[in-house]
């Protein structure tokens, strides 16, 4: 059996000196022995039968991508969620009905089928307004996805409101399209970037964020979750310390959204972000919630169909939000299908999906941290301390994009490694690069356990070489 590795520029991930495998070596691999879950049963046996039926295992049936064998005849094993996460059929089929049945453009139109396209589109957008409880649907705004919420604010809000000396606060946990659009503005306002690090749980330090609010500042930007961390902020706190300085308050919401229950009115925050493609919706899509009376005082980000009200030869007036910010034909067959997922995942119940992956992210991180020589990055699990469903990690004197293709190649799992937009944080802790796996309700702890016993394959090849 031949490991086949990419040919690309290996990394030093940490301090210490990591070293790359001769390429192409022949190998015997443990693989061919099968995982063996806690309860002694091989994995390839396990069955809903042998215990209560979990949510992974009732959902799976709706995601046909994860039905398939990849490299070697390996099942796939997704853990890749924070990334993007995968596609019900009810979603795919959405997307089909609309290009085979109403594909048509929307608000341009009296004919039967953009009329339908248009209340679709509609409709989808008070879907994402109930999904996150916003007062109203013209406070929903689609986007390209969440980057370009961020620069949508940062544009049109921060060009028009901030100037030299005043102060943005963000966290050095934020992903770059919460970070980069905000320097952009900096250089070009005078404005300040003041980073708040972490603190020994290695979680961003809430105390020191409050401290460094002052009245200079006029907008704190974080994440809700972090999606390297896996750790959350009190963000009701940080609004009530913002708002007390009338400060405006913009929340990174895409490892929130699709996993927990958000109230953007029990938040209070003016502004929050979240991507349609890692909440089991189309890619392509995303949405800026913003507070209507904020909304309307800003002018639009792009110019174009749809956006105006009146055009002139020498000048335009604009549309009432959302349409000020949404210039020309926007992702149709998307945003209906990010409404045929909201559907899919109320009808499981967000509360009851945020219970399953808290067990699951027990579970991970527990099996995960009987790996030998293995680092594990943001806070331990405790009872006041909850982690997402992911986890961030280096194994010593093993590079994490190794760890990564060795896992795809030989076992058919699937996770991510590198900085994940987060290169400020990766720096903060010392490394380079880190390898992650991620997990959404459809999975399992069955593939847990897959996932440790083939990480544990592949320490025990790598450290082979030594």
């Amino acid at each position: 059996m031949a490991l086949k590795l990419p040919s690309f520029k290996f990394l030093n991930p940490s301090i210490s000196t990591i070293r790359s495998p001769p390429l192409l070596r022949k190998f015997s691999s443990s693989s061919s022995s099968l995982p063996v879950s806690a309860s002694g049963t091989t994995l390839r046996e396990a069955s809903p039968a042998s215990n209560s039926v979990s949510l992974g295992q009732l959902t799976r049936p709706d995601f046909p991508i994860l039905h398939q064998t990849i490299n070697n005849g390996s099942k796939l094993v997704y853990l890749d969620n924070a990334a993007t996460s995968q596609k019900p059929i009810s979603v795919l089929k959405a997307l089909q009905e609309y290009y085979e049945s109403y594909n048509s453009n929307v608000h341009r139109g009296i004919h039967y089928l953009s009329a339908k396209a248009t209340e679709k589109y509609e409709l989808a957008r008070e879907k994402v307004a109930a999904f996150i409880n916003a007062e109203e649907s013209r406070e929903i705004v689609f986007t390209r996805n969440a980057t370009e919420a961020i620069n949508l604010v940062a544009y049109s809000w921060g060009f028009t409101n901030l100037k030299s000396g005043d102060e943005v606060v963000l966290t050095i946990a934020e992903h770059h399209s919460a970070i980069v659009p905000w320097q952009f503005v900096a250089q070009k306002t005078g404005a300040v970037l003041k980073f708040v690090d972490l603190n020994e749980d290695e979680v961003a330090d809430v105390v020191q964020l409050k401290e460094m609010i002052s009245s200079k500042t006029k907008l704190v930007v974080v994440h809700h979750i972090s999606n390297t961390l896996a750790s959350s902020l009190p963000i009701q706190d940080i609004v009530h310390w913002a708002h007390a300085v009338e400060a405006k308050v913009l929340v990174d919401a895409c490892q929130s959204v699709p996993h927990m229950p958000v109230d953007v009115r029990d938040l209070d925050a003016d502004f929050l972000v979240a991507s349609s493609h890692k909440m089991c919706g189309p890619t392509g899509v995303g949405f800026l919630y913003g507070k209507s009376d904020i909304l309307s005082t800003m002018p639009p980000f792009l110019g174009g169909g749809e956006m105006i009200s009146d055009v002139f030869l020498d000048h335009s007036t604009y549309a009432e939000p959302p349409s000020r910010f949404e210039a020309g034909t926007p992702a149709i067959g998307e945003v209906i299908g990010l409404g045929a997922a909201i559907d899919y995942l109320q009808g499981i119940g967000m509360q009851k999906i945020h219970e399953y992956e808290m067990e699951l992210a027990n579970y991970l991180y527990e099996n995960l941290s009987t790996v030998n020589n293995i680092r594990i990055y943001g806070p331990k699990p405790s009872k006041g301390v909850d982690r997402a469903a992911l986890c961030s990690f280096n194994v010593k004197n093993i590079h994490p994009t190794d760890i990564a293709t060795f896992l795809d190649q030989q076992h058919g799992v699937a996770i991510r490694s590198g900085h994940h937009c987060a290169q400020p944080l990766h720096r903060y802790l010392g490394i380079n690069a880190s390898a992650r796996a991620s997990l959404h309700f459809y999975n399992t702890k069955e593939d847990v356990d897959y996932f440790i016993h083939a990480l544990n394959d592949t320490v025990n090849f790598f450290d082979s070489f030594k």
